[in-house]
């Protein structure tokens, strides 16, 4: 699939200007919020950086048209990725990194989501509940698997996504994954196909998640490394910890599961949707005056889109409960997909599914060339004359609230 030669609405969206954007609003109000409200530091760093994103204080550099003198002024992206403005390439390069390794498989999308009664506790032990819920996801889906009773009586590959949200920016904890319908066998000689509807049967999935989860919440508690503040405080007693736990195990717990995918082309459509994004686009944010608004899928009436109106506060404090612990991996690969083993293994998977077709390897690219390939833009054609080329001219480095020019000699 090449992404240059196909046009989607949906991209051109994303790389069109929005008319409001998550740094106006941080920029107007996040000074009054951020003196009436205590913050982490990770939270204050990712405020700084969308706010400052492409802007003077970050420096960047000036090109020069080497056919009619036009000169043109680029500031540097924060690169951080809770910014609106600074997934899309890193999405697009990640999603071309991902073509040679999709098997010639349909492919399940599960979704396994918390019970909104854990969030607290979530929300203050963010990097051990996140840990314990990828593991969980992990040994149920690879239980399944070894289980006879399912047939396929190997080792699965998937690819899970962690997302923190729900439309209207609440905390939602839940992980996507993405599955090839198959396993390999644990003795890498055999390939099992899995059913064409269904991976396994979600009523199933949902009874041994919860049950691995809640093992490995009771473990953390009794190695005393959960924290118990704030709203989640209510649960520090042994006895009331214990009283969440039981009620939890009498609640039907949220297993989703779609059919497989028809070919790589909707894999890739898919991953583009969920891999890189974060809790709310710039898109979505369509007035800043008094209050904030902003767009959302009302999953409780059809999907049908909706504005809601936040005050700036709530607002902030909604997009910040997703900010990640710092250096936390939010997609990770298992099983025969996992990171040391993945290339061997997918080569042994494509030898037994008698794969002729080997996908191009990965290519490393230039800004310029990556621009190129997937938006089919020239970001180094003048955007006055439209015939020459923008050539650097000089640096601009931001120094002790100076301004700097640095030309290439």
């Amino acid at each position: 699939m090449d992404c240059a030669n196909n046009h989607n609405p949906a991209r051109d969206r994303s790389f069109s200007k929005p008319k409001y954007e998550l740094a106006q609003v941080f920029s107007k109000f996040g000074h009054d919020f951020k003196t009436r409200t205590p913050l982490l530091p990770d939270q204050h760093k990712v405020m700084h950086h969308i706010e400052v994103c492409r802007t003077t204080q970050l420096g960047g550099h000036i090109e020069k048209c080497d056919h009619c003198a036009f000169e043109k002024i680029s500031y540097n992206s924060c690169r951080n990725r809770h910014c609106p403005k600074c997934q899309y390439l890193t999405k697009e390069q990640w999603l071309e990194d991902r073509k040679s390794e999709l098997l010639p498989v349909g492919y399940f999308h599960n979704v396994f989501t918390l019970p909104h009664e854990l969030n607290p506790i979530v929300l203050y032990n963010k990097k051990a509940c996140f840990d314990i819920l990828f593991k969980s996801v992990n040994e149920t889906l690879q239980g399944f698997a070894e289980n006879p009773k399912w047939k396929l009586k190997g080792k699965l590959g998937w690819i899970g996504i962690l997302h923190s949200w729900d439309q209207k920016l609440l905390d939602h904890y839940h992980i996507h994954c993405l599955i090839p319908a198959c396993a390999l066998s644990f003795d890498k000689s055999k390939w099992a196909h899995a059913k064409k509807e269904f991976l396994f049967p979600v009523k199933a999935l949902s009874k041994i998640f919860r049950a691995k989860f809640l093992g490995h919440l009771k473990e953390l508690y009794k190695k005393q490394t959960l924290k118990f503040s704030g709203p989640c405080a209510q649960y520090k007693s042994r006895k009331d910890f214990k009283n969440l736990i039981d009620a939890l195990f009498q609640k039907n717990w949220i297993v989703y599961s779609k059919r497989p995918f028809a070919g790589p082309e909707q894999v890739l459509a898919y991953l583009g949707r969920y891999t890189h994004r974060i809790a709310i686009t710039n898109h979505r944010i369509k007035d800043i005056s008094n209050k904030v608004s902003f767009t959302y899928k009302d999953r409780a009436d059809d999907n049908k889109t909706k504005t809601m109106a936040l005050n700036s506060d709530e607002f902030m404090r909604r997009f910040l409960l997703h900010v990640l612990p710092k250096g936390y991996t939010r997609i990770r690969h298992f099983g025969f997909l996992s990171n040391r083993n993945k290339s061997k293994n997918i080569a042994i998977c494509r030898k037994l599914l008698g794969q002729s077709h080997i996908p191009k390897i990965k290519e490393q690219r230039s800004l310029e060339e990556k621009m190129l390939h997937l938006m089919d833009i020239d970001i180094t054609e003048c955007p006055k004359c439209k015939k020459g080329k923008l050539k650097f001219l000089k640096d601009i480095i931001r120094r002790k609230g100076k301004t700097k020019y640095f030309d290439s000699s």
